[in-house]
């Protein structure tokens, strides 16, 4: 995607029939933007377990879980998947990925601003989501969008894998 000619984002909700082009996506960023960040089997793991077709069909079917996803014309470069917390006027960005690519162009914070508004429509006051540590460009870019560090944790992930992780939040105010 040429870097001089940025337009702006179509974002709409991604439809049950478009789980497999979600999931290829997915499987994009993982490969090439965490191969400097964490360990292959990790990757492997995180595709298998958690990025998997069968279980983002799963995601989708529960109403407290919306998905959105972002075109520059034709090209699917991005998506991101929300959903309450327990606690009130609290929504928690689950899933935000943006094709490599499309980074630096505007994707990411479109979908950023689109799910901040609905957030706020829904009564939310403040936007969280986990960005593992060792990600500067996203924490880089989620700083740039608002978001400032509310802690630090790391979290089982399953199969022995850790997650090292800012927790990172944002007033919807």
């Amino acid at each position: 995607m040429p870097s001089s000619a940025p337009s702006i984002p179509l974002i709409r909700p991604v439809a049950r029939e478009e789980v497999g082009a979600i999931a290829q996506l997915a499987r994009t960023v993982w490969q090439l933007a965490y191969r400097d960040i964490i360990s292959q089997a990790q990757i492997d793991y995180m595709l298998g377990q958690r990025y998997g077709a069968p279980r983002l069909l799963e995601e989708l079917a529960r109403p407290d879980i919306w998905w959105d996803q972002a075109f520059v014309g034709a090209r699917r470069l991005g998506f991101a998947a929300t959903q309450a917390t327990a606690t009130p006027a609290e929504f928690k960005l689950d899933k935000l990925y943006v094709h490599p690519e499309a980074q630096r162009q505007g994707v990411g914070s479109a979908l950023l601003q689109h799910v901040a508004q609905r957030c706020r429509s829904r009564g939310g006051k403040h936007l969280i989501l986990a960005v593992n540590k060792n990600n500067a460009q996203a924490i880089a870019a989620y700083r740039k969008n608002g978001f400032e560090v509310r802690e630090s944790v790391c979290v089982e992930i399953g199969n022995g894998f850790v997650m090292d992780d800012f927790i990172m939040a944002r007033s919807l105010a």
